[in-house]
């Protein structure tokens, strides 16, 4: 039993919306949550420059002394979880990609669309898991370059942003699209939005809890959960000077669904 932080990393803000999931599933570990907001979005950057992003990230949470890292940020997992694991090979670490598969599965042959960034669209792991399911169910990629920025600015509601995904999601709903899979960790705290424009009859999927459940798995095995019986902590860093950033992160940790 191991009474360390797990340690969680994004390109900003977007990963709350993993840790909220993981801290539900295992209120008792201590954890350390550090965003990149300074060099956000993730997702319209080169496939190097990710990786030495990445790497930043994890190298200041190996520093503050944590069991486990979980790549809350799905371009980031996209791009370089198979080179963190191979470097760190002694490290549970535990990544994040589209919700594809229950969003295929739900129902038979479906018409599923997958928001996510650029990045992870273009990378091979996406096109892989593309390829499983393609046969299964009609799917649609709509790249959104843009819509982590409004996340990042706080900006999870009003006219500009519904203005924003209408634009994006209105060619889609009219191929009468049954499924939309949140691709990107932003995009979950803009969800309200999404379901007021795409309908109750269009089902939203994101991969939040199965990673959370993949993390406790991983845990266990490795016999490195805590014997804490007290709720344990949670201590939020950014790469960014604004002190804004941080309270904003705080606040949807805490906000309820």
């Amino acid at each position: 039993m191991d009474s360390r932080p797990i340690g969680v990393f994004d390109s900003g803000i977007g990963g709350i919306s993993v840790l909220r999931e993981i801290v539900e599933l295992m209120p008792n570990e201590n954890y350390i949550y550090y965003g990149d907001s300074k060099h956000a979005p993730y997702g319209e950057k080169k496939r190097e420059e990710i990786q030495a992003l990445s790497e930043n990230c994890v190298s200041f949470l190996l520093d503050k002394n944590v069991k486990a890292i979980v790549i809350a940020c799905n371009t980031a997992t996209s791009a370089c979880a198979d080179l963190l694991r191979h470097k760190y090979s002694d490290m549970p670490i535990i990544g994040i990609e589209p919700a594809l598969k229950p969003a295929v599965l739900w129902k038979a042959h479906d018409r599923v669309a997958v928001m996510a960034t650029p990045m992870t669209l273009k990378q091979e792991k996406f096109r892989q898991l593309l390829h499983t399911y393609e046969e299964q169910s009609d799917i649609f990629c709509i790249p959104c370059p843009g819509l982590a920025d409004f996340v990042e600015s706080g900006m999870l509601d009003g006219p500009e942003i519904t203005e924003f995904l209408d634009g994006l999601l209105h060619p889609y709903l009219e191929k009468g699209i049954d499924a939309i899979v949140l691709g990107c960790t932003h995009y979950p705290f803009v969800e309200k939005v999404i379901r007021r424009i795409a309908g109750d009859s269009v089902r939203i999927f994101n991969g939040s809890h199965g990673t959370a459940l993949e993390l406790k798995r991983r845990l266990t095995e490795a016999d490195l959960l805590t014997e804490n019986q007290t709720k344990g902590t949670v201590e939020i860093y950014n790469s960014s000077n604004d002190t804004n950033i941080i309270h904003l992160c705080h606040t949807l940790l805490h906000h309820p669904e």
